[in-house]
């Protein structure tokens, strides 16, 4: 044929007879030369497998069929590329003879020039055989070609084939396909999860967050408010505080209401006693420490002239409470009897206490006197039970006694400062001193008592004031007004209307024995008499003073009982501790 293509091997030519499912030409050697037998129909492989492997394919014809369609026709060997049919020839396998009827050259088919020409095989697309040619001998000869193993997409498209041949069963599982992952798909598997997994827990990160602001915002505002509410309740807000408001302080100055215990601490080493109102305005949130000079003078039952100090020694703490509440205009609710040894354990029992202490102090047990002090002045000393005893009772020489009063107020503050604020730690605290409590002030009430006072002295609302006293131990104005008013919320107001009018006097006649005469006419008159002092000048007219319009009437009576004249009753200013206040002047003329 014109388009035979001369492959290469001798005088061999070949011819294009197909294409295979690839798109590949598929040859045949061409019929009339001398090395071809009949019936050995030897296909060209374009690919040079045949010389790679240096073997020959078997001596049979090969058709395409990918269905194995023609199974009633002789089965040809369809052309595999791959060499998955194994149809190789090993040599082994005996010379097949011509087939009868065929003539040529050497064997050759009969070509052009050499008789009939053999049936050539048809290209059939669907790998059906040929209707004509030696189609028996090709089967047979195909059925003798042993099968080779080859690749796993031979092998499937051979058992598909073979299940298509008549009379196979198909199987199931063969028209089962799985699709398996490979190894990049679960690559790219792991990393979308690594990916989604990492943004949750940025997610989750960023949620934990926001919740901790929010609780945190949400804790601070709560802190705040409560801390705002309590600065309010305790009356510490600025503007708003009972101090700050003065107008207020002074107008319901009789009408707070205070907690007043008397103390006197009792010197049984060196002898004495020193005397504080201790006072807990419950209303204005304040805690004080009166101190109350030994000179102070008092008036008795029987309307005789004492000391303070005479008055603990001698009359006892029931009627020296009496008798503050007199000159005062007080209520004191019990008495605290301290003896100094009761006031070293105290000291000890809340664990020491911190003082700015103003002087030295040897100890007092010590016969030395070179020996280094007992007590350092300085500020914040930490003193112990004994120190503390020492300081509060220590007065030098030459010191006034309001100076060892002062030291004795450092050392009670320092106390209060280290008691527990809770009632009942207090109670017990006091329980363990071992004291013997004058009625009606039991343990209990006094623990509760100094625990509301600790709770001041905690929160820098407690101080100390001294009374101020003259010489001659009466009050003086200063007193009446910033202590015994607005401190002690004093008034000359008698709890009963049938009491006696508490009545002031002040001597300013220039003669020191017209007060004594004076008092003792105005108790047979059925007055109470409170020391005014002695004025530092003196007074032509003498004069009589009430501050209520109620008052008025006992205001006459008492310049009557004194042997004054009525034109000298006025209505003005008095004493914080009397509803009359009267100045004596020279005009006074006591009775004989």
């Amino acid at each position: 044929m014109n388009d035979g293509y001369d492959a290469g091997h001798g005088d061999d030519q070949y011819e294009l007879v197909g294409y295979d499912e690839y798109g590949r030409p598929v040859y045949r050697q061409a019929q009339g030369r001398g090395h071809a037998q009949p019936g050995h129909q030897q296909q060209y492989d374009p690919y040079g497998q045949q010389g790679r492997q240096g073997q020959q394919y078997g001596q049979q014809g090969y058709g395409y069929d990918p269905y194995a369609t023609g199974a009633q026709q002789p089965v040809q060997q369809p052309y595999d590329p791959y060499g998955s049919q194994g149809g190789y020839d090993t040599g082994q396998q005996p010379a097949q003879p011509p087939a009868p009827g065929y003539g040529g050259h050497g064997g050759h088919p009969a070509g052009p020039h050499g008789g009939a020409p053999a049936p050539q095989p048809s290209y059939d697309p669907y790998g059906q055989a040929a209707t004509s040619g030696p189609q028996p001998r090709v089967a047979e000869q195909t059925a003798r070609i042993p099968q080779q193993a080859g690749p796993p997409e031979g092998r499937e498209r051979a058992e598909h084939r073979e299940a298509a041949e008549p009379g196979g069963d198909y199987r199931t599982e063969q028209f089962a396909f799985v699709e398996e992952p490979t190894g990049d798909s679960e690559d790219v598997i792991d990393w979308m999860k690594f990916t989604e997994n990492r943004t949750e827990r940025r997610e989750e990160a960023r949620r934990r967050a926001r919740s901790r602001v929010v609780a945190l915002v949400v804790v601070l505002a709560l802190v705040a408010v409560g801390g705002v509410g309590y600065l309010w309740y305790a009356g510490k807000l600025p503007g708003l505080s009972s101090s700050d408001d003065k107008s207020g302080a002074t107008t319901a100055a009789g009408a707070q209401k205070r907690d007043v215990i008397a103390l006197h601490l009792h010197d049984t080493r060196g002898g004495g006693t020193s005397t504080a109102l201790l006072v807990n305005n419950t209303t204005t949130k304040q805690g004080t420490a009166v101190l109350v000079p030994n000179a102070f003078a008092l008036t008795g039952d029987d309307g005789s002239t004492t000391t303070l100090a005479k008055s603990v020694d001698d009359e006892g703490p029931d009627a020296t409470r009496t008798a503050l509440d007199s000159a005062l205009g007080t209520d004191i609710e019990g008495t605290w009897r301290l003896d100094t040894p009761y006031l070293q354990i105290l000291v000890d029992l809340v664990g020491n206490i911190e003082v700015d202490t103003d002087a030295d102090v040897p100890d007092p047990e010590s016969k030395d006197k070179t020996a280094a002090p007992l007590v350092r002045k300085g500020e914040g000393q930490t003193l112990s039970g004994k120190m503390a005893v020492a300081y509060a009772t220590y007065r030098g020489k030459g010191e006034d006694a309001n100076a060892q009063l002062q030291r004795f107020g450092q050392v009670m503050q320092g106390v209060l400062r280290k008691l527990s604020s809770d009632p009942q730690a207090a109670t017990t605290t006091v329980q363990t001193m071992g004291m013997i409590l004058d009625p009606p002030l039991t343990e209990k009430d006094l623990g509760t008592f100094l625990a509301g006072l600790s709770d001041r002295a905690k929160g820098g609302d407690f101080k100390t004031a001294l009374l101020p006293v003259q010489d001659d131990g009466g009050l003086s104005a200063e007193a009446s007004d910033s202590v015994v008013k607005d401190v002690l919320g004093g008034t000359a107001k008698s709890p009963d209307k049938d009491a006696a009018v508490t009545v002031s006097v002040r001597n300013a006649t220039g003669a020191e024995d017209r007060t004594g005469k004076a008092r003792v006419v105005l108790l047979n008159g059925g007055f109470t008499f409170v020391s005014g002092g002695t004025a530092s000048g003196t007074e032509a007219t003498s004069e009589v003073v009430y501050a209520e319009a109620a008052d008025k009437e006992n205001a006459v009576e008492v310049a009557k009982t004194l042997g004054l004249p009525t034109g000298s009753v006025t209505q003005g200013k008095v004493s914080a501790n009397a509803r009359v206040s009267v100045v004596l002047g020279q005009d006074y003329k006591p009775a004989s």
